[in-house]
């Protein structure tokens, strides 16, 4: 594609993800085929090499995002991509580049589980994603598409706010979003360079030695480093929550939910509005920072959470609600019907 231009193509998520991540200036893939997300690796089996970039296709996941770790603490732009449970595998490494602030890209395609589970969608990883993974006080930023469209919008995202705040940025979709296909745009990318000269390992030659690791043996400089960490958090919650809300300032009832949901629980929400229900809709496109402050000023008589898993979200709305917070949803497979969405919103409307 070239790379230019505006331009509108019917393409499937996981390309769209692909190729807007080489317009971000992707530097370096390192990856390890697992359904539903292959084809990433595979698409940029061919775009890293036409264009003279790093492309490994690595020996297992753990290589892989090692292999991320070590090509962003030169400053490079790296990524991997990957699903559910070999995600699993790769948390001691994130957790480790969340502590040394690496700039690290990783696109969760989520897949069902537990276990090596089921191939199909699923939005059962918010868990492992938001609150699970590896040991110790850390935090992903976690961006969450709900259409090809914003899959390219949210990859350039995340590699610029992955660089700004030398931080992990997680691309949350799932299986339905990445083997679906939609006519999209792809633009330029939009965001500014960011200059990562002053910690950049690029070798010492004129400028003192530097040095990046996670381990810490004395406690103060422990405790000093942690608080560094939640001091950028905070910075990031402040400023970069993002969130979308349909007819939600009057609504009675909020329908709430993240990722591939949105499309048929707005298109509930729209159907209760004809019929005269004031249903309203809401999204979180940032699961961290989560849009806490929105949701709590939002004040219907209810709230309910519509997600494929068993109810992960629903317990971030309920801290975040000033108001009862009903769940609805199913493990794994396609989002839950239109149909049975106003079903839903309609019995809780009528438990007042």
């Amino acid at each position: 594609m070239n790379n230019k231009t505006k331009e509108k193509v019917l393409i499937k998520g996981n390309y769209a993800i692909a190729e807007a991540s080489v317009r971000a200036g992707c530097d370096c893939y390192f990856g390890y085929p697992i359904t539903p997300q292959s084809e990433i690796g595979e698409y940029m089996s061919l775009r890293m090499q036409e264009l003279n970039r790093a492309y490994v296709c690595a020996e297992s996941e753990l290589a892989a995002i090692n292999m991320v770790l070590g090509a962003c603490s030169t400053g490079a732009k790296a990524m991997t991509s990957s699903s559910s449970c070999a995600v699993a595998l790769m948390q001691e490494t994130l957790s480790y580049a969340a502590s040394d602030e690496l700039p690290v890209v990783l696109v969760s395609v989520m897949r069902g589980g537990p276990g090596l589970g089921y191939i199909y969608p699923s939005q059962a990883d918010y868990n492992q994603t938001l609150t699970g993974g590896g040991n110790g006080d850390y935090k992903h930023i976690v961006l969450a598409p709900s259409n090809i469209q914003e899959c390219i919008n949210l990859t350039y995202k995340a590699f610029y706010l992955a660089q700004k705040y030398r931080n992990p940025v997680v691309i949350l979709a799932d299986g339905l979003l990445g083997q679906m296909m939609e006519p999209v745009e792809f633009e330029d990318y939009p965001y500014p360079e960011v200059d990562n000269s002053d910690w950049a390992l690029t070798g010492a030659k004129n400028r003192e030695r530097r040095a990046i690791r996670s381990l810490e043996t004395d406690s103060e400089k422990q405790i000093k480093h942690i608080e560094h960490l939640f001091e950028k958090y905070k910075i990031i919650e402040e400023n970069e929550a993002e969130y979308e809300e349909y007819m939600a300032e009057d609504a009675d009832l909020i329908a709430v939910c993240f990722g591939s949901c949105a499309r048929n629980v707005k298109s509930a929400v729209k159907q209760c509005r004809e019929e005269g229900l004031k249903a309203g809709f809401f999204r979180p496109v940032t699961l961290f920072p989560f849009p806490s402050k929105r949701l709590g000023e939002l004040s219907p008589e209810k709230f309910l959470t519509v997600e494929v898993n068993m109810g992960q979200m629903v317990k971030d709305v309920r801290l975040a609600a000033k108001v009862p917070v009903e769940f609805f949803g199913k493990p794994v497979g396609t989002p839950p019907e239109v149909e049975s969405i106003i079903a839903k919103i309609k019995e809780t409307m009528d438990e007042k």
